[in-house]
C-alpha cells in the first residue's frame, strides 16, 4: 500500500503537492470513502474533477477504488465544484467528491468529500486516514459507473431560481480553471451579455492564477469593465466556490463587503442570522445590527460554514476569501453567488453607492508569512506568551482574534498551505499601526509584511 501522508490531510479536505498525492493516494482514499459510504447506506456517490493537469488521473484511480467498494459512481468529468454539488445533491442523496486544487499553484491537487450532505473534514477526515492505514478497506460488488450530465438541469434551476430583473452586461474572468465550461452558459442564459476573459480550461494557468483575493489576479477584469463600461465584473478561483466582483467603476470589493451586500438583500425580506468568519471586518456585524438582523463569527473554512449555516438556519454566510452560502442553496457556490449579486444589481441596486454606505474603517489585506513547521503549534506558542497591552479581549474560535476599542488584529494558521495569516483593521492609520505593533512583537522574531498605505 502506498504511504498515506499526515500532512496531505488538512482541517477541511485532502490538499497537497503532487509528487504525495498521487493516483495511487487516490485510488486508496476512493476505496476507504466507499467504505466509510457503504457503512452509511449510501450506495451512489457523485464524481468530478478541476482542469488541473493532473486531475484526470487522480480521478480514475479514486473511482477504481470507489467501484471496489461497491459504489456506483456517477461520473461528471471534468467539471466545477457548483456542477459536482448540485449533482450529489439532485443525484446522489447529498454525496460527492471532486477532485480539485482550488486556487492552489499548479502542482498542487486536492480531494473534497461529501457524504449525505456532510462535508467530511476534521476529525471525520482524520479517521478516514486511520482507516487507510489499517486497511479497513473490505471489497464489495456491484460497483459501476455511470457518466452524468446535470449542466441543463443546474442552468435551468438558477434561470428559475434568479431570474433578473433586466439584462445586464458583465464580464467574467475564469483563470482558465474549470468553472469556465459553465459560467459564460449560465450567464448568458440569465439574459447577460457576457465578455469573457480567460474562459478556455488550461490547467497551466498560463494568464494569471485563478484566486480572485489577489488583487493583482483582477488587474484585467478591472481595466475591461472600465473599457466595456460593463454593470460589474465577476472572478472565479479554480474550482468556482469562491467570487471576486469588481464594480463598474472599477472598485474590487472584499469578501466581507461583498457579505455586507448580500446580507442587505436578505435581510430585507425576513430578518435573519449571518454567519462571518474570523477573518472578516467588525463592521460585517455593525451592519447586520443595523439591518436588524443577528450575527456571529465563525471559523474559517468552508466545511465550518457549511454546517453552521445548517445549525442555525442563517440566512446568508460567507467570509473574507470569498465562499458563500444562501439558506435556499447550503452550499458554497460561487456561480450562485454571482447570480444573486446580478439580481441586485439589476433591481437598480448601485453597488458602489451601497458600499459608500457601510462603516469606514482602514485594514490591512489578508497578510501571509511562510513557515517551514506547524501553524498550529507557533499560533498556540503565541497565544500562551503574547502580550497585546491595548486589546480588550483575544478571541481563540480560530486562531487568535485580538479585539481593540477602535479595531482587531489576528494571527491564526491557514489551513491549506503552510503559512501564518495576519490581518489588521482599524479607525484610523494611527491605530492600524498600534495594533500592526503589538501583533509584531506577538510573531517575533518572524518579520512583519509591511502594509502599505
Amino acid at each position: 500500500m502506498t504511504s498515506i501522508p499526515s500532512s496531505l490531510f488538512k482541517a477541511y479536505d485532502i490538499r497537497g503537492q503532487i509528487h504525495l498525492l498521487t493516483p495511487d493516494f487516490a485510488y486508496w482514499v476512493g476505496r476507504a470513502c466507499g467504505a466509510v459510504a457503504r457503512e452509511q447506506g449510501i450506495v451512489k456517490i457523485a464524481l468530478g474533477f478541476d482542469g488541473r493537469l493532473s486531475s484526470p488521473a487522480l480521478a480514475i484511480a479514486l473511482a477504481k477504488g470507489l467501484l471496489e467498494a461497491g459504489i456506483t459512481v456517477l461520473d461528471l468529468g471534468m467539471s466545477c465544484t457548483p456542477l459536482l454539488y448540485y449533482a450529489a445533491r439532485h443525484q446522489a442523496a447529498g454525496s460527492g467528491i471532486m477532485i480539485t486544487g482550488s486556487h492552489n499553484p499548479p502542482d498542487y491537487n486536492g480531494i473534497k468529500i461529501m457524504l449525505a450532505g456532510v462535508t467530511i473534514a476534521g476529525d471525520a477526515l482524520q479517521a478516514l486516514r486511520q482507516r487507510m492505514i489499517a486497511q479497513q478497506l473490505p471489497f464489495q460488488n456491484g460497483g459501476s459507473i455511470q457518466m452524468l450530465d446535470v449542466v441543463a438541469d443546474y442552468v435551468a434551476a438558477l434561470e428559475q431560481q434568479l431570474p433578473l430583473a433586466k439584462p445586464l452586461k458583465i464580464v467574467i474572468d475564469c483563470g482558465n480553471g474549470s468553472p469556465g465550461a459553465l459560467a459564460p452558459t449560465l450567464y448568458r442564459q440569465l439574459s447577460c451579455e457576457v465578455i469573457e476573459l480567460y474562459c478556455e480550461v488550461d490547467g497551466r494557468f498560463p494568464n494569471h492564477h485563478p484566486d480572485p483575493q489577489v488583487a493583482e489576479n483582477l488587474r484585467e477584469l478591472q481595466a475591461t469593465v472600465l473599457a466595456e463600461h460593463a454593470d460589474v465584473g465577476l472572478a472565479f478561483d479554480g474550482d468556482g466556490d469562491r467570487l471576486g466582483v469588481v464594480t463598474r467603476t472599477g472598485k474590487i470589493i472584499p469578501g466581507d463587503q461583498l457579505l455586507m451586500l448580500f446580507a442587505t438583500a436578505e435581510l430585507a425580506k425576513q430578518a435573519g442570522h449571518v454567519l462571518f468568519d474570523i477573518k472578516s471586518s467588525r463592521a460585517v456585524a455593525q451592519w447586520v445590527s443595523q439591518l436588524g438582523g443577528s450575527s456571529e463569527a465563525i471559523p474559517t473554512g468552508h466545511s465550518y460554514m457549511k454546517r453552521r449555516l445548517r445549525e442555525t438556519g442563517a440566512v446568508v454566510a460567507g467570509e473574507l476569501s470569498g465562499h458563500f452560502a444562501f439558506a435556499a442553496w447550503q452550499v458554497d457556490d460561487a456561480l450562485y453567488a454571482g447570480a444573486k449579486l446580478l439580481q441586485q444589481i439589476a433591481a437598480g441596486v448601485d453597488l458602489d453607492a451601497e458600499l459608500a454606505r457601510f462603516p469606514i474603517s482602514v485594514s490591512s489585506p489578508e497578510l501571509q508569512v511562510p513557515l517551514t513547521g506547524s501553524g498550529h503549534a507557533l499560533v498556540d506558542e503565541i497565544r500562551q506568551r503574547a502580550i497585546f497591552p491595548s486589546a480588550n479581549q483575544v478571541l481563540c474560535i480560530d486562531g487568535l482574534r485580538i479585539e481593540y476599542t477602535d479595531g482587531f488584529g489576528l494571527i491564526r494558521a491557514s489551513n491549506t498551505t503552510p503559512v501564518l495569516t495576519l490581518r489588521i483593521e482599524a479607525d484610523n492609520m494611527h491605530a492600524l499601526q498600534r495594533i500592526r505593533q503589538e501583533l509584531a512583537n506577538a510573531i517575533a522574531p518572524l518579520p512583519f509584511p509591511e502594509i502599505e498605505e
